[in-house]
């Protein structure tokens, strides 16, 4: 979705994107749609005595209300968001944005922090700022004047539905689905006796039953639609954190060259080759992907789906030359694996050249890695850590297989 910037605070972008640019109406209609019932509970909470009738007296003043009060949410979730900010800048860790969007705000952390007190403080520093606040709105609205004027009651109604949220988002960020902030809090307390990797497998199988019982609530227990996305949400993003903390802990200190295809093993194909045979080795190989060759020189790449969009009468007639793609990209056999990972996620392709001063010495693709990936988590090397404080065992590629 689009982004688009509206400002900074100490430093960090914040943006709002898309969704929340249509979300945000939609807050505002549903609180003012049913203001008499928020004006009722915060009058029972606080024990004052709003007027339902004054503030529900014009379509325009509930709606008005509605957008003030969410506007005044979102507020404390930027608030919330540079609370964590603030405490992971002072770790060192760099902030790249905070984003507004559908489901609240999120920090764009660059590095997540290992040590457990350090994510224990960030993480819990959020819902701390989200008390403050509603504590701060609880007492703006003690000190707002007693009155019957309509000014008197819109505020007194705004900073106490804000004074109950803050403290509503607080409490719902502390459940322990894992990555919310609870869930954060979990992995930190967990990472006090295990190892990082395996402290976030555990936090985010409890992320996952949360969000199960999140969405089943959201379907048959009245939570509505909402929740059940919400829901949706913190499962992807549990399973996804938990993949690429593994993939981290199990790569720590493995390079390119160590899971690589070596050249000696990698079958090129001669750019003049015609599309026929190409699909011809493939099928032989049971390969789906083959660097193309001229003259001793690597010139191109040559996939599967290349030779697929040749009509199957004109596979004779063309050659491998006329299909390959040459938008080469490359990668230094001393690059370490999770960057070249993110090298072949940000190019959307399979596969990189390794190259060393300019010599084609391997050829990585996504099936090294993942195999590589299996190898070591079978090993249990990543979630042990050693006693003596000394590295752990490298991969080596012996112990992986022809790509």
């Amino acid at each position: 979705m689009r982004r688009f910037r509206i400002g900074s605070a100490f430093g960090i972008p914040i943006n709002v994107d898309l969704t929340f640019l249509l979300v945000l109406p939609l807050f505002a209609w549903a609180i003012g749609s049913q203001l008499g019932r928020y004006v009722g509970i915060v009058n029972e909470l606080f024990g004052s005595s709003i007027s339902i009738d004054l503030l529900t007296s014009s379509t325009e003043l509930s709606l008005g209300l509605g957008l003030a009060a969410a506007l005044g949410l979102f507020v404390g979730v930027v608030l919330h968001e540079l609370g964590h900010s603030l405490v992971a800048m002072r770790y060192g860790f760099p902030i790249g944005s905070i984003t507004l969007w559908i489901f609240g705000g999120i920090a764009q952390m660059e590095e997540m922090p290992e040590d457990w007190r350090q994510e224990f403080a960030i993480a819990i520093a959020g819902p701390v700022v989200s008390v403050a606040l509603g504590v701060i709105s609880y007492v703006a609205f003690l000190a707002v004047p007693a009155g019957g004027s309509l000014a008197v009651a819109a505020a007194k109604f705004v900073l106490g539905y804000l004074a109950l949220m803050n403290v509503v988002l607080a409490a719902f960020n502390m459940l322990p689905g894992f990555p919310m902030d609870g869930g954060r809090v979990l992995r930190a307390l967990l990472n006090r006796t295990r190892p990082y990797a395996r402290a976030t497998e555990i936090a985010a199988e409890v992320g996952k039953l949360f969000a199960i019982a999140l969405g089943l609530f959201g379907l048959f227990g009245g939570g509505g639609l909402f929740l059940v996305a919400i829901a949706f949400f913190i499962y992807i993003g549990a399973a996804s954190e938990a993949q690429q903390t593994v993939m981290r802990a199990a790569f720590e200190g493995v390079v390119v060259e160590d899971v690589m295809t070596p050249a000696d093993r990698v079958t090129a194909v001669d750019a003049d080759q015609s599309v026929a045979d190409l699909i011809e080795t493939m099928f032989r190989e049971r390969h789906t992907g083959y660097p193309v060759e001229r003259d001793g020189e690597i010139v191109g790449l040559v996939a599967l789906e290349d030779a697929r969009a040749v009509r199957e009468v004109e596979r004779d007639a063309y050659r491998v030359e006329e299909i390959m793609s040459t938008e080469l990209f490359t990668v230094a056999p001393d690059t370490d694996v999770m960057t070249a990972l993110e090298e072949l996620d940000e190019h959307a392709v399979g596969r990189l050249l390794v190259m060393d001063d300019g010599e084609f010495v391997g050829l990585l693709t996504r099936t090294d890695i993942m195999t590589a990936l299996s190898i070591i988590k079978s090993s249990g090397r990543y979630q042990a850590e050693p006693a003596d404080g000394t590295e752990p065992d490298v991969f080596h590629p012996d112990e992986s297989r022809q790509s």
